[in-house]
């Protein structure tokens, strides 16, 4: 499991490399905040070609086993991403403008397999 170095600075673009079903695989990211909704929207980024790959990936919180943010993209076999929350918020509650990264993370993981 790997934590994306999230910031609550809007509209950021940053790469990372992250171990992915035993790969280090590059990665950028897009992230942005939607004023209206009040959510976080992530983009995934091929590190090595620039393309997009998904775009705005709403960052909030899921029930397992639905929790996984990229389980419809699991054929792209780019991992498994969950928001964990870590704070004193109710269980319901989803990260907003100012606690992302302070009370809840981003974390990456291997490919699920079914």
């Amino acid at each position: 499991m790997f934590i994306i170095p999230l910031t609550t600075e809007p509209n950021t673009t940053f790469r990372c490399t992250i171990p992915i079903d035993g790969q280090n695989r590059r990665l950028a990211f897009g992230l942005r905040y939607n004023n209206i909704a009040e959510y976080w929207n992530l983009t995934v980024i091929d590190g090595v070609t620039n393309e997009t790959m998904i775009d705005a990936i709403p960052l909030q919180r899921g029930q397992f086993p639905a929790a996984n943010l990229l389980e419809q993209y699991e054929y792209m076999k780019i991992g498994s991403a969950v928001i964990v929350h870590h704070g004193s918020l109710p269980p319901d509650a989803d990260p907003n403008f100012f606690n992302l990264n302070a009370e809840f993370f981003l974390v990456w993981g291997d490919t699920n397999v079914s």
